[in-house]
């Protein structure tokens, strides 16, 4: 049985990025690679504790190492991505990265072997067997698992804002689904999905994530797969809306947005607002109390609609569009990536055009990471 502690909660401000690949043949195509690259040779020197499978063959998850200083997470995303590539040709193989891949169809895949996923195969059934979604992953620490509960309350709101901006994934089992992110609507088709009810504290976060174990609806902390959750193992706050990138350029702009975010709601904590009995015109995030409905309201915006969303605000009582947001949030926080992604064609787009004006190998070929 796997549970987490309120020890772990340590440090504020460290990173960890996890991002999830489709390993794919000369083609683009997806191909069942992973054993090889898991179990059949010593990990790369870069990537000392390896990569892991997902739940197919033709997924696997790279992680970095713990990142103390955030101006250094460039470097360590672009070591790890370059050694999972250099790793993979070693057998020929290729990798590719988007929410989800466009040539892959499910039944036409086969699942990991892996034990873990044998036994959500057999528990969870179809959502699970059709799931073929890869997705980003961005772990931030903070110091104290009370103040970690309170900033991922406050997160929810923004796990949409973060999806529309990352929205990548209009292709699944070989059709246009006219969604921008279709790897979101996959996904939360699993149980534990999707964004999760405000937590009182810590306590209360640990009472359920311990009853969801003992009561075997879950085998693992890590299967409760929310949008944002504290990790009562790693002591961070873990953000797992965004569908994955290409590029890693964008990659970088929603880390450094979620670190800043966290960041900043963490100052705020110190400085009292916690214990305040009111919330700040903006910045610090929604009441915990707005109504679940709305925040799901807004994920299916940002799922349907991608970069050109707007949103329920904060108070509940209107909509702001998702350029305006950006401005606002890059001005807040003194930060520019995601400015930059919004100003540039999405990767739903990109994949639309792509497909459009030179077909699917095109894309597929598009979709193949260079390892810079």
């Amino acid at each position: 049985m796997e549970l987490g502690s309120r020890d772990a909660f340590t440090r504020t401000g460290t990173l960890g990025i996890e991002e999830e690949f489709f390993i794919v043949d000369a083609d683009g195509r997806p191909t069942s690679g992973t054993d090889d690259l898991v179990y059949g040779r010593d990990p790369p020197a870069a990537v000392p504790h390896g990569f892991d499978h997902e739940l197919f063959k033709c997924t696997i998850e790279a992680q970095t190492p713990l990142i103390e200083d955030p101006n250094r997470a460039g470097d360590a995303l672009r070591s790890v991505r370059e050694a999972l590539v250099d790793h993979a040709a070693v057998d020929g193989y290729r990798v590719a990265a988007a929410g989800l891949h466009p040539a892959a169809r499910w039944r036409e895949l086969a699942h990991a072997e892996k034990p873990r996923y044998r036994s959500q195969l057999d528990r969870i059934r179809y959502p699970q067997h059709r799931n073929t979604t890869a997705g980003l992953h961005v772990h931030v620490g903070v110091d104290d698992a009370d103040k970690a509960v309170w900033i991922a309350n406050r997160l929810r709101w923004y796990c949409p804002v973060l999806l529309a901006l990352s929205a990548n994934s209009p292709f699944w089992n070989g059709y246009d689904t006219g969604l921008a992110s279709a790897r979101a609507k996959i996904f939360e088709n699993l149980p534990n999905t999707g964004i999760p009810s405000a937590f009182a504290d810590f306590e209360s976060f640990d009472r359920f994530e311990r009853r969801m174990v003992e009561q075997g609806s879950i085998e693992d902390r890590g299967e409760l797969w929310f949008d944002v959750r504290p990790h009562t193992g790693h002591g961070t706050v873990e953000v797992r809306a965004p569908d994955a990138q290409r590029d890693p350029d964008r990659t970088l702009a929603f880390v450094e947005y979620v670190h800043a975010l966290v960041v900043d709601l963490a100052e705020r904590y110190d400085d009292g607002e916690a214990g305040s009995g009111s919330e700040p015109a903006s910045g610090s995030g929604p009441d915990p109390a707005l109504r679940r409905e709305l925040l799901d309201e807004n994920k299916w915006r940002a799922i349907r609609h991608g970069r050109d969303a707007s949103f329920v605000t904060r108070d509940g009582e209107g909509t702001v569009p998702l350029g305006e947001l950006v401005d606002e949030e890059c001005d807040r926080l003194g930060i520019d990536g995601i400015r930059d992604v919004y100003d540039a064609e999405s990767g739903t787009e990109r994949q639309r055009r792509i497909r459009e004006e030179r077909g699917l190998d095109a894309l597929c070929a598009d979709l193949v990471l260079d390892g810079s």
